[in-house]
């Protein structure tokens, strides 16, 4: 096989591949990526076994096809260094060396037989489909994915759950202490159906799709999932169980509304979050008529801080503990100006709302308390 093929291109395809391939693998293949080449098409495919992805791109003056496995690492680590040029890759047939021409030399690497690589996982027969906007989908992880949990015990929380309905698509991420549900109404089924998104190819995924402006088609059956987009498949095998009821533990009588600015409100966060005791993480917030009291403190090493803050409130006068990282999070990943903060009592989950959402975007994230020490 031969074919001629810009640095830059394939560069940015394999690092996008890469991005799969573990540290360490069951089978020495999987540390390869797989070149599959027909026509003027060269496919580039990388997998954990877990979750594949694969990507092509077009190359010129090619001369043969068939199939061939190289190092992932030694290939992205040479052309990384190349300035934009292009570059002839000559491939051995029978003993897979191969070997890269540029305007100044020469690299040649030994590869596998790329019929030796496991074959993509079928998709069920039975399966759901939806479409989904790039950058929607995009920002429905990004605003989702930081919230999954890494819990042995309970897998299910390690994911994003994908829950479509008739009127709407919620996708849904906790680890127990805090949870976000994003919904958007574009996207819907006529049957409710829904599957667990692995935190990995969400990922993955939040990856790739930044330079995408195209719709993402996801099919999924009861087992696997795949994503396609422009020229990029990603399959993945989904989170089997029983996802929680994520509308249950959302409160819905949380009738002390603090309005603020989210920037003020995050800065003045980060600051006094610097005194909080390193075991705890405590942030204090005392509310009063329209002044929001943030402070914190360390008495093993008798440093404390505080600021206060304007807002809009008019509630009963409350003292609230949250774990300073989680509040400081979900504050980050809010997009509106101002933050309206919903809370019944000290003992019970506060609720964080954007005042302004995207169009036919809806977010609710919820912060379970920290007991304070009065």
């Amino acid at each position: 096989m031969k074919f001629n093929v810009s640095s830059t291109e394939l560069f940015q395809q394999l690092q996008a591949v890469n991005r799969v391939i573990a540290s360490k693998n069951s089978l020495q293949i999987l540390e390869c990526v797989l070149f599959d080449l027909q026509d003027n098409t060269l496919t580039l495919t990388a997998s954990d076994s877990e979750t594949t992805i694969r990507t092509s791109l077009e190359v010129n003056n090619a001369e043969g096809s068939g199939k061939v496995a190289f190092g992932a690492k030694l290939l992205i680590d040479t052309l990384k260094e190349f300035p934009e040029q292009p570059l002839t890759f000559t491939i051995d047939d029978h003993n897979h060396g191969m070997n890269i021409t540029s305007a100044n030399g020469t690299y040649s690497f030994v590869g596998a037989n790329g019929n030796e690589y496991p074959e993509m996982p079928k998709m069920e027969e039975d399966c759901h489909a939806f479409t989904i906007g790039a950058p929607t989908l995009l920002g429905a992880i990004n605003k989702t994915i930081f919230c999954t949990a890494d819990d042995e015990l309970r897998p299910v929380m390690n994911g994003i759950y994908f829950d479509l309905l008739a009127d709407r698509i919620t996708m849904v991420a906790t680890d127990a202490h805090r949870l976000v549900k994003y919904s958007n109404m574009s996207v819907y089924s006529e049957e409710p159906v829904s599957f667990i998104l692995p935190k990995k190819p969400a990922s993955i995924l939040r990856n790739v799709l930044g330079k995408e402006a195209e719709d993402v088609v996801v099919t999924f059956g009861q087992k696997n999932a795949k994503f396609e987009f422009g020229r990029t498949m990603i399959l993945c095998r989904q989170i089997e169980g029983r996802y929680p009821n994520y509308n249950g533990v959302i409160p819905q009588n949380n009738i002390n509304s603090v309005l603020v600015e989210r920037q003020t409100m995050l800065n003045a966060c980060k600051r006094v979050a610097v005194f909080a005791n390193n075991g705890t993480a405590l942030l204090k917030l005392s509310l009063s008529e329209n002044q929001l009291n943030i402070s914190a403190q360390d008495i093993d090493f008798s440093t404390s801080a505080e600021e206060t803050i304007a807002c809009n409130y008019s509630g009963t006068p409350m003292c609230i503990g949250f774990k300073a990282p989680f509040l400081i999070e979900l504050l980050g990943y809010m997009d509106s100006n101002e933050v309206e903060i919903r809370l019944a009592d000290p003992a019970r989950a506060g609720l964080l709302l954007p005042t302004e959402n995207q169009e036919n975007e809806e977010v609710v994230m919820l912060l379970m308390p920290m007991m304070l020490n009065e």
